[in-house]
């Protein structure tokens, strides 16, 4: 510990060692000592050395520092130590004040060198990424520090090491879901170098769940409100979205986008925004570019921009657009952004016209946005991106170029002068006294007209009131009348790019343009003086606007047809020198400039000159133009006869596209239709197989029985046969022979019940008699009753009859009571005798009464149960007939089988003649041939005699 105390500044008694000894020894003890504990106080010495002396400490002590991560990986501190000492030896991340500003290129060098050393190993990166995976925050960190050193110094090397390792990638994915936010921040860092300019290794961390992961840890941080981990982050989606389309797809499709709207969810108090607010929302809008990029295959771009609407996240950009309070660096941001989601999309285009700022009264966003792009106190970054979003929203939109020249025809200008339209805005930018204005509002016209020949006519009709008393002048004539003013070289660039767009492609522009005397002269003057470079690109246009008045002439004009034209291009210009001046547009700086992207962007207001629509126009139409100056007469008027039959091939090929748009239509309904009955007919084919299998079933069923049959026909009767014919059948018949006997049983207490019955009358019949009625009628009524059913209605009204009889019996007998009672008035013996008859006459009548009620009651009682029996009887009748039915159908099956049967015994006998009668021709032919038959017959014969001897036992 004394050679401890030495090393790190104690007090010694000798001379102090210089720093390279110390490091010597320091290695020494790191490679020979056997206690732990001296190496790890030998390595701590060498990491708080290893900042000052880190030349010394990464030559001499390296490869004892990666000895040590290898063997000593049981103990967490003495690896914690090495790991920090060579992030201090590879890293160039030191404080400033420890760097000398003349050797930062040499520290550059020597980490790049150090790393070099490291890596040549690939086996310690595979040891370092094991390590990464410890859990021990003195071990993880420092690992992750390293790592991610190594990949700033030397990071294809260490990518493809990586790459190559079993799980390497997905080692590194774990660091982002480490509870420790140091860690996992860190991570974040480490990923983002990892993930540098490598599609491979961009897709694995993608498809390692990476997009959820870092959304979470934004939303988790507070969105465009959190620290400089939502800064990270986002440049980590960055690394993997741009210029990577598969990851672009993969997060379209896991609908990551739709995460993205509550970044731009900004309230109504927008002052005093922090500087990592406006670095988070600029990272987030700069992401939003990514996925909507030009530079994406139009595919993916469409379909992005479909998704940002339906989610509501263009609609919460254009709510930060017309926010007031907004940075200045963010709203160009969102003007661009705005302008690329909207690009060629015409569902966002109509969206973003319907906007409206929050004015008194509501402007359209696209007013007050141009109101920005044509004054000149607002900033030039800020006009450059109005102007591209105008450029956005007019790119292949037809219906938005209409909707802005028409503000500009004289139909439908607004007279009362209250509310200023888009067209009066180009107009008054055209004609400012600021070039810049002048440039945008021409180059924003001129996309206007981009592709559209009808707008190109439609806008010759503008007529400009110049000043008080003078006639009105087209918009034509007042652009070339400034041209020939000689106004700044911005202002004719810009004015030149738009009568270019104008007159190309469109023959009744150019008439018009060749119709002022004054505007050949004035381009063939241009193109003929020797001017400055600055000059020359306006030549160069000047030229382009000649040859497109050439080229698209329709010789209308007797003074300017082609020919005089070319003819005084040869005269005045020369065809060399014209096609020399043509190329001063292509071989500009600023040319090839514009012509690499979309976006206008300009270092200073001076290099705006070329949009990137006008290098594509130019391009096309630079050769064709020089081609056209050398033509003759002759080849010009094969060339209209050719522009005419184009002409009649584009109107066949538009018939054409109308006729297939039109089968189109009627195909998709066909297909429709072919879709429902191929669901129909496929249903149908299932309930098909399902029948056809079900056929087969009783098919292999009544084989089965036939076989059955074949084998009991001698051993049973008909009704047993039928009764076999199958399983389900057999169980059916046994069904319907129980039902059958219980209808039997039901039937027979019905008959016992109607016995019952009968008996109940037969002693109602006896006890009248006893009264002195009739007897015979009665016996013979019962008799009847007895015998069927049906007579049991005309026994009852025989008992009604007799019941009538009775009563008026009652009712003679009791008038003639009357008639004693009247004619015996004297009180003699014989009053005695009347008044007893009287009395037994009163209770026999009363009794008749009594019993007359109880035989009716018995009647009703027993009509209704004649009925119920009528019902059973019909439905067991019904039953049997059923049944009745069902064997009559066996029996006819099983003759039917009986009858296949004697067929194929018929076949069999024929067979077994034919067989017989091959096995005679063969005998002859001296084949030999097992006669099956007679052993058969002779085991049968043997079988028989057993029999024979049985029977006689």
């Amino acid at each position: 510990m004394n050679f401890l105390r030495g090393v790190m500044g104690g007090p010694s008694a000798g001379p102090q060692p210089s720093g390279a000894d110390t490091i010597q020894k320091l290695c020494d003890r790191v490679a020979s000592s056997t206690l732990l504990d001296d190496r790890r106080d030998a390595v701590r010495a060498l990491k708080s050395l290893s900042k000052k002396y880190r030349l010394e400490v990464g030559i001499q002590a390296m490869e004892h520092l990666i000895h040590v991560l290898q063997t000593d990986r049981s103990d967490s501190e003495i690896i914690g130590y090495a790991l920090d000492t060579l992030y201090n030896v590879i890293s160039n991340d030191l404080e400033e004040e420890e760097q000398e500003e003349n050797s930062a290129k040499q520290v550059d060098d020597l980490g790049s060198q150090f790393t070099e050393i490291f890596i040549k190993q690939q086996e310690n990166v595979t040891l370092l990424l094991t390590l990464v995976e410890e859990f021990d925050f003195h071990v993880r960190w420092p690992g992750v520090k390293l790592l991610t050193s190594l990949l700033k110094q030397q990071g294809p090397q260490v990518q493809q090491i990586i790459l190559v390792s079993p799980m390497g990638v997905s080692r590194l994915m774990d660091l982002l879901a480490d509870s420790r936010e140091v860690i996992r921040n860190d991570g974040v860092l480490l990923l983002q170098q990892l993930t540098k300019s490598n599609a491979a290794i961009q897709k694995i961390v993608a498809f390692e769940n990476a997009f959820e992961r870092l959304l979470d840890i934004i939303t988790e941080e507070g969105n465009s409100d959190g620290g400089i981990v939502v800064e990270d982050c986002l440049l980590l989606l960055q690394n993997l979205l741009k210029n990577n389309n598969s990851n672009q797809n993969f997060f379209k499709e896991g609908s990551y986008i739709q995460r993205m709207k509550p970044w731009f969810e900004v309230g109504d108090d927008n002052c005093g925004w922090s500087a990592q607010k406006v670095t988070n929302l600029h990272l987030m809008l700069q992401l939003v570019r990514v996925l909507v990029s030009p530079t994406n295959p139009p595919g993916a771009t469409s379909s992005c921009q479909k998704a940002m609407f339906h989610c509501g996240l263009l609609q919460q950009l254009c709510t930060i657009l017309m926010a007031t309070g907004v940075p200045a660096d963010i709203l160009t941001e969102t003007i661009n952004t705005v302008s690329e989601v909207i690009r060629g999309c015409q569902t966002n285009q109509d969206y973003f016209a319907s906007v409206n700022a929050p004015s008194n009264p509501p402007r359209p966003a696209i007013v007050v946005l141009l109101m920005s792009m044509v004054n000149e106190r607002q900033p030039f970054v800020l006009r450059c991106a109005v102007l591209y979003c105008f450029q956005c929203f007019l790119y292949k939109n037809q219906k938005g170029q209409g909707e802005i020249v028409s503000t500009l025809l004289p139909s439908t200008i607004d007279a009362t002068g209250n509310s200023v339209s888009a067209g009066q805005l180009l107009c008054g930018g055209l004609f400012s006294t600021d070039s810049l204005s002048n440039w945008c509002a021409a180059v924003a016209l001129a996309h206007a007209l981009q592709e559209n020949a009808t707008l190109k006519e439609q806008l010759l009709r503008v007529q400009l009131a110049t000043s008080i008393g003078n006639p009105p002048v087209s918009l034509l004539q007042q652009c070339t009348n400034i041209l020939s003013q000689g106004s700044k070289v911005q202002t004719r660039v810009g004015l030149l790019m738009l009568l270019c767009t104008w007159l190309s492609n469109c023959s009744i522009a150019v008439t018009h343009f060749l119709h002022n005397p004054a505007n050949v002269p004035f381009l063939t003057g241009q193109i003929a003086e020797n001017l400055g470079e600055e000059e020359q690109l306006v030549q160069g246009l000047c030229a382009l606007l000649l040859g497109i008045s050439i080229y698209y002439n329709d010789n209308s004009l007797e003074n300017y047809r082609k020919e005089k034209l070319k003819q005084l291009i040869e005269k005045r210009i020369g065809r060399e020198n014209f096609i020399e001046k043509l190329g001063f547009i292509s071989k500009h700086e600023l040319y090839s400039r514009a012509a690499q992207k979309p976006q206008p962007s300009f270092s200073s207001p001076d290099h705006m000159m070329f949009d990137h629509e006008f290098t594509k126009l130019v391009k096309e139409l630079e050769g064709v133009i020089s081609k056209a100056i050398y033509k003759s007469s002759e080849e010009d008027k094969k060339e209209e006869e050719v522009k005419k039959t184009l002409e009649q091939h584009d109107n066949i090929v538009t018939h054409y596209k109308k006729v297939i748009r039109e089968q189109d239509q009627e195909l998709e309904e066909l297909k429709q239709r072919i879709n429902t009955l191929t669901s129909q007919n496929e249903q149908l084919q299932a309930t098909v197989t399902q029948q056809v299998s079900q056929i087969q079933q009783h098919k292999d069923q009544y084989n089965l029985l036939k076989v059955q049959l074949g084998k009991d026909t001698q051993h049973h009767n008909s009704h047993g046969d039928a009764l076999q014919m199958n399983g389900i059948q057999t169980e059916e018949v046994s069904k319907l022979k129980e039902e059958l006997e219980e209808w039997k049983n039901k039937h027979e207490l019905l008959q016992g019940q109607l016995k019952e019955k009968d008996s109940v009358i037969e002693k109602l019949n006896s006890s009248q008699l006893e009264m002195g009625t009739t007897e015979q009628s009665s016996q013979t009524s019962k008799f009847g009753g007895l015998e069927h059913n049906n007579e049991l209605q005309k026994e009852l009204e025989m008992l009604r009859s007799q019941i009538q009889l009775q009563s008026a019996e009652i009712s003679k007998l009791q008038m003639e009571n009357q008639k004693l009672q009247v004619t015996n008035t004297t009180a003699d013996p014989v009053l005695g005798d009347s008044g007893a008859t009287a009395a037994t006459s009163l209770e026999l009548e009363g009794r008749l009464e009594q019993e007359i009620k109880e035989l009716k009651s018995q009647v009703k009682a027993l009509s209704e149960e004649k009925e119920s029996l009528k019902q059973h009887l019909d439905s067991s009748s019904s039953t049997v007939a059923i049944l009745q039915d069902e064997k009559t159908k066996l029996q006819r099956e099983v003759a039917e089988s009986k009858k296949e049967q004697d067929d194929l015994l018929v076949l069999l006998a024929d067979q077994d003649q034919k067989i017989s009668a091959l096995k005679i021709k063969l005998k002859d032919l001296g084949v030999p041939v097992e006669d099956e038959d007679d052993t058969e017959s002779g085991d049968q014969g043997d079988e028989d005699e057993d029999g024979d001897e049985e029977e006689q036992d």
